[in-house]
């Protein structure tokens, strides 16, 4: 998953990072952010799922009521009712975006409306300290307490179990497992934190630290992910103060993590599962151990060890509150024999796998057969949950989706309400059936027929890809489109119409396969030009082809690295900004050969875009991050400054207002100091805000447009919340 730029916080503390600004004239207009927006309805449009869900937890003492942890797309309650999934962190604005990545949750079984999240995606230096969300009404509305410690929600071991508990003696009292800093405690409800300074585990370089906390009846158990081998790695405190290693660490765990923990409080027995890495990618090896905790004797109920071809780690791991000695496990990073569910009826003694009898409905959400396969069973399996109400009821979840049974047989996505797509590429067509054609991390490019039903072909095949890369459709020329994105048989394909099915490229540059980069096509769709980054940084020179991808030929002059823009009107100009040297090149030969024009631009970061007004010639609109709006009126010869907002992270047009003769342009920028989701309908000279404070959904800065054929509605890409789309109501 991809990293955010930083926040205007980090500008002000060293506004140098900017680079340049040149001295052009200024486009007269003023903000008005301070204005009561028109009011705008905000929703999701549905794909199901796409991304890691890391946890899931049902609720022990209400029936129906669970939660879902997500690594960069927050958290959700489950509504019953109405089967779907409720986002709870919508409100996490763009300042804040490191909070979107859950590490943790807690529920207390004494007050059911309290919830408490532990959020920070990072704990690398450049990202935030963690913060602790605690609700009195079921995740509705929060109080916040920012930590002194940093978080790692999308880093390894994000699959590990809850690191945040509420003590089982005293409500009042929290505890949270940290990755660097140790074990930290709240006695006023997650307000305030202290280390605990008597836990004698130590954190090392791996940044592993606590991987689960526990209640096993009036004990607080810890599982410990930064052990040498021959240390404990499992520790556990009755009184809340005095912590000692759990006694006889179980044979052949010496090189193992404990990844998850249940306890079945019937029969006394703990259940903890082990991997040789923290997962969810690396693990090779694992094992299952249950505990008598009243005997202190370790059993080894491992269903399969992994060996020669099939390896794996083992994950999640569920018991069943109403039938003693029920436990179900998963295997982890399977993919030789795909992973599975384990299910066992007499503690441990032997395991039926679920996966040999399941039955899989996925068409609510086509996106899971990949390309026309079968779906799989599972990938990723580390969050696993069973209803303490419903001993058939069971949940688990993927690398893409979270799949529920009622009756241990049939499976189908568990997932409506819960979106976690990282969104790359927007286009919204001027014409044909769908309003809306999407590029995304990790599963390609989708076609959406309808905003409320998961697109129909799924992801895009022939080839199928993971992330894409670039998305264009000739203006002139709609039923035309190309993409490009991560393969395995091939990085570029084109589309005579409109996106419903697609043909790949019968050849491609050799640097394709490593450094897929942006891809653009000319007003009527008769060239392509490919540029090529790889994802260390490294640019490399883009290539032009006349024939669909059969051949292509090196264009040297284009700026490398630099993202292609097509003119809309006149096939024989593209444009490119180099953000290395603040230019903008431009191409008046149908993309033979650049130029430069505008020079002394911004220059110095990646989050710039060039974006051109639909219909026009040579109209030009650049977004500067913090330096603001640029517009050129002649291809890029010349540019003056907007002053209707200091920062400007992404723009793009929709259908025009009524009685305006220019289209509505949307950014996330900021007018004043709020950075949010403006409309313009007057060329920029004023604007808007259409989002709200309960809708910021992090960090918004890679692309958004409107829709060219309903004025108001405008789509909008998230970093791990989907595609969000608004209309006025």
């Amino acid at each position: 998953m991809r990293m955010p730029g930083l926040s205007r916080r980090a500008v002000l503390a060293g506004a140098a990072v900017a680079g340049t600004v040149t001295a052009v004239p200024s486009l007269q207009g003023r903000a008005q952010a301070a204005e009561a927006a028109p009011p705008y309805r905000w929703r999701t449009a549905v794909i199901g799922g796409t991304g890691f869900v890391t946890g899931v937890l049902f609720h022990p003492s209400v029936p129906g009521l669970a939660y879902a942890r997500t690594d960069i797309g927050g958290a959700y309650r489950w509504d019953d009712r109405s089967a779907r999934w409720i986002p709870l962190t919508d409100h996490i604005g763009w300042d804040d975006w490191n909070l979107l990545g859950v590490e943790a949750m807690a529920v207390d079984p004494a007050h059911p409306d309290r919830l408490y999240l532990a959020l920070g995606t990072y704990a690398q230096s450049w990202a935030g300290n963690g913060a602790v969300l605690r609700s009195d009404d079921r995740g509705a509305t929060w109080t916040r307490g920012d930590l002194t410690v940093k978080l790692g929600a999308n880093e390894d071991g994000r699959g590990t179990g809850e690191r945040l508990l509420v003590d089982p003696r005293d409500s009042d009292t929290l505890w949270l497992g940290t990755r660097h800093d140790g074990l930290l405690k709240s006695t006023d409800r997650g307000a305030g934190w202290a280390a605990v300074s008597g836990f004698p585990a130590g954190p090392s370089a791996t940044g592993q630290g606590v991987t689960f906390l526990l209640a096993v009846g009036r004990h607080v158990y810890a599982g410990w992910g930064d052990s040498d081998g021959t240390s404990a790695n499992l520790y556990r405190t009755a009184d809340g103060t005095t912590w000692e290693a759990v006694p006889g660490r179980p044979s052949g765990t010496s090189a193992q993590v404990p990844i998850r923990a249940a306890y079945d409080r019937h029969t006394r027995a703990l259940y903890v599962t082990y991997a040789n890495a923290p997962g969810p990618n690396g693990q090779s090896d694992g094992s299952v151990h249950k505990l008598a905790v009243t005997t202190g004797t370790w059993a080894d109920v491992t269903p399969v060890r992994p060996g020669g071809s099939d390896t794996f780690g083992y994950g999640g791991v569920a018991v069943d509150a109403r039938r003693p000695g029920t436990v179900v496990v998963s295997t982890n990073n399977r993919w030789a024999d795909i992973d599975t569910l384990f299910r066992s009826t007499d503690g441990g003694r032997t395991w039926t796998s679920l996966k040999d009898t399941a039955v899989f409905d996925v068409s609510e959400t086509p996106f899971l057969k990949w390309g026309g396969e079968q779906p799989k069973f599972g990938w990723w399996i580390q969050a696993l949950a069973l209803d303490p109400y419903d001993s058939k009821h069971l949940v688990h979840g993927t690398g893409a989706t979270l799949y529920g049974t009622r009756d241990l047989k049939n499976w189908a996505p568990q997932i409506r309400g819960l979106e976690e797509s990282s969104v790359r590429q927007l286009i919204s067509p001027p014409a044909g059936e769908a309003h809306l054609l999407s590029g995304l991390g990790d599963i390609g490019v989708m076609y959406h027929e309808r905003l409320t039903a998961s697109p129909l072909r799924g992801m895009a095949a022939n080839p199928v890809f993971g992330t894409a890369t670039g998305l264009a459709q000739a203006p002139g020329r709609t039923e035309y489109v190309v993409r490009t994105g991560w393969g395995d048989n091939g990085n570029g394909a084109f589309s005579h119409d409109g996106g419903r099915t697609w043909a790949p490229f019968t050849a491609q540059p050799g640097i394709a396969k490593d450094a897929p980069g942006p891809i653009a096509t000319n007003a009527d769709g008769s060239v392509l030009l490919w540029t090529f980054v790889h994802w260390d940084g490294t640019k490399y020179a883009a290539h032009r082809s006349t024939d669909n991808g059969a051949t292509w030929s090196e264009v040297s002059s284009f700026p490398k690295g630099a993202t292609p823009v097509a003119d809309p009107a006149d096939p024989t100009l593209f444009y490119a900004y180099d953000t290395d040297t603040g230019t903008l090149y431009a191409s008046t030969d149908s993309g033979r050969t650049f130029t430069a024009r505008a020079g002394g631009l911004p220059s110095g970061d990646s989050q710039f875009k060039l974006v051109a007004a639909p219909g026009r010639s040579g109209d030009l609109w650049l977004s500067t991050k913090w330096n603001g709006l640029y517009r050129s009126g002649d291809g890029g010869v010349t540019f003056a400054k907007a002053d209707s907002c200091w920062a400007s992270y992404t723009l793009g047009f929709g259908r025009a207002a009524d009685g305006a003769d220019y289209p509505a342009i949307y950014q996330v920028g900021a007018t004043e100091t709020i950075t949010a989701v403006y409309r313009s309908d007057d060329q920029a000279k004023t604007w808007v805000r259409i989002n709200d404070d309960a809708h910021q959904w992090g960090w918004t800065g890679e692309v958004i447009v409107g829709d060219p054929r309903i004025y108001g509605r405008v789509y909008l890409a998230t970093n791990g919340r989907g595609i969000q789309y608004g209309e006025p109501v």
